[in-house]
């Protein structure tokens, strides 16, 4: 099997998999967006992919992120979904569609530069600490209680516009919580911004859970893209 057919498959059981979680939540599959995680993967692979139809993909480190889409012909809506450092944030905004990892003011100044400079709008989202405070396995995130002033910090930045927010499931816990939880925080924050409306949470192991939470954008790599070595 090619790599465009083994990635065909591999999207068509993806897509089974949201429609499936989307009928059973009393959802609309056109409410649930798919952002296709090609961190460690060539860009040919992100040229198949958007010739499958793919709109959306996703990367978690610069300059690989960069490299990648100047190498890639498709028309495609760039995601950064990692942890993001203050001195490389300007850098990401010049290129990156979406901004889904914010977590802390600090990287609201250092977007917004980067954005205007390079004549761009920047769709950013807070990323939300999901874990228990008790059991802190060191991800990344704002508390919900900080939450607010880095959305309003967004949403005030000149390039930027504060789209809502982003979290991973705590590491080893049943992911349907947490997702609850994050639905909460997304619901505050649309009360003082109401435009905020992507939640975007959900992975290859639990986006049905996702889904069900109330998700509008799932963040999936390896059910699409296949395993990858360790070693790459």
């Amino acid at each position: 099997m090619d790599r465009r057919d083994e990635l065909e498959q591999n999207l068509a059981a993806v897509e089974r998999r949201i429609t499936a979680a989307c009928d059973d939540a009393g959802r609309s599959r056109s409410d649930v967006h798919l952002v296709v995680v090609t961190k460690t993967y060539p860009a040919s692979d992100v040229d198949l992919l958007a010739g499958l139809g793919v709109t959306d993909v996703g990367e978690n480190r610069h300059p690989e992120a960069r490299d990648k889409r100047e190498q890639t012909g498709a028309d495609l809506r760039w995601h950064f979904v990692g942890g993001l450092q203050s001195n490389k944030a300007a850098a990401v905004a010049r290129y990156a569609d979406v901004v889904q990892s914010v977590d802390r003011v600090k990287l609201v100044g250092a977007l917004s530069r980067g954005a205007a400079e390079s004549g761009r709008e920047v769709t950013c989202l807070v990323q939300v600490d999901l874990d228990d405070p008790a059991s802190h396995d060191g991800r990344s995130g704002a508390t919900p209680a900080d939450v607010p002033a880095v959305a309003d910090a967004i949403a005030a930045a000149e390039g930027l516009v504060l789209g809502g927010v982003m979290a991973v499931a705590p590491l080893g816990a049943d992911p349907a919580p947490a997702f609850a939880r994050l639905a909460e925080v997304a619901e505050r924050l649309r009360d003082d911004h109401p435009d905020a409306t992507t939640v975007s949470a959900g992975m290859s192991g639990d986006l049905e859970a996702a889904v069900h939470a109330g998700a509008t954008h799932l963040r999936v790599g390896r059910s699409v893209l296949g395993e990858r070595s360790t070693t790459h």
